[in-house]
């Protein structure tokens, strides 16, 4: 995938768990993450992880290095492959119609909102919700059809919330935590134009007349891949994230993360960016953060947990508190305890 969002997610994972600890070398390539062990049962450890924690799948080979025929030892190298589902958060996807009719006549045009074990989609026209596992997944693949990118910003000009729809038959769960809503956006490129777009979303809950908001309307070429122009014409635009200022946000953010030591090489340009759209996200999803360990950055002044500016923002109380072993926790010689 071009994004590494998910990757950034298994990162914490991997050193929330202590998976890390026996690993020899660590080194980051172009298309991932090489983990070097001494042994075959730790490498085995990390893959059943990897298979427990993100939707993905595996194969492994073996190698003989030498062996002695006298006294009949093999030394064999062993290497184990694992890919991750390459959808993201945030990520438009368009499901097959097979795929959408078993997860309860869903529309086909789905917005990405998690990954955990599984892939959480949300139908942004209806509220609908679905879970995808890596089994389902390879059997029925899909791709997102936006690089993050592509995304572009539009300006709320009007938003109404309505009702959800009558449930058709055999419709699965819908979300509790959106808001279905209808609204009107114009691209923050083209204000001095009259070109508008009309589309239903998922974002009723945080959204209204004047704020900022990501997503796409180049969902043309679906014509090409014989998708139905009623289909086009209802997501015509997608609304995917509220946008807030990055700058401001960076500046607010009174905690940090851990990383992992490893060997970077090829590291490209815009991982920066990828990291800080991975940080947002743990600001935005409470979900994602209860299984990141989120420590107190002592450089950044502690201020209200009510923010008065919208931003979305991490409490003191999911913080911890970052113990380094140099520090003697019991004080100096004679120190009460």
């Amino acid at each position: 995938t071009l994004h590494k969002k998910t990757f950034y997610y298994l990162e914490q994972l991997i050193l929330k768990h202590r998976l890390h600890q026996n690993t020899l070398r660590i080194k980051e390539i172009h298309d991932g993450l090489d983990f070097y062990y001494s042994s075959k049962q730790q490498a085995q450890k990390m893959v059943d992880f990897l298979q427990c924690t993100v939707p993905s799948r595996s194969k492994s080979s073996q190698r003989l290095i030498s062996h002695d025929i006298h006294s009949n030892v093999y030394n064999y190298k062993s290497t184990f492959s694992v890919e991750i589902v390459p959808i993201c958060k945030d990520n438009v996807v368009c499901l097959s119609p097979k795929l959408a009719q078993s997860l309860g006549n869903m529309g086909q045009i789905c917005v990405c909102i998690r990954v955990t074990s599984t892939i959480h989609l949300i139908d942004p026209s209806t509220l609908q919700i679905a879970e995808i596992d890596g089994n389902t997944y390879w059997r029925n693949p899909f791709n997102s059809l936006f690089h993050p990118k592509q995304l572009e910003e539009f300006i709320i000009l009007d938003i109404n919330r309505v009702q959800e729809k009558k449930k058709g038959a055999g419709a699965g769960a819908r979300s509790n935590k959106h808001t279905l809503a209808e609204a009107w956006v114009q691209k923050t490129s083209e204000l001095n134009t009259d070109h508008q777009y009309f589309c239903c979303t998922h974002l009723g809950h945080i959204l209204n007349p004047g704020d900022l908001v990501l997503g796409s309307v180049s969902l043309s070429w679906f014509l090409f891949n014989n998708y139905l122009m009623t289909e086009l014409i209802l997501y015509s635009c997608v609304l995917i994230k509220k946008s807030y200022d990055r700058t401001r946000r960076q500046r607010r953010r009174n905690w940090k993360l851990k990383e992992l030591e490893r060997d970077r090489e090829g590291m490209e340009s815009d991982d920066e960016r990828q990291y800080q759209d991975f940080l947002e996200d743990l600001e935005e999803d409470e979900a994602i953060r209860k299984n990141v360990n989120i420590y107190r950055n002592a450089d950044i002044p502690v201020e209200s947990d009510t923010d008065d500016e919208g931003l979305p923002r991490i409490s003191l109380a999911e913080m911890l508190e970052d113990l380094h072993i140099s520090q003697d926790a019991t004080g100096g010689e004679g120190a009460n305890m």
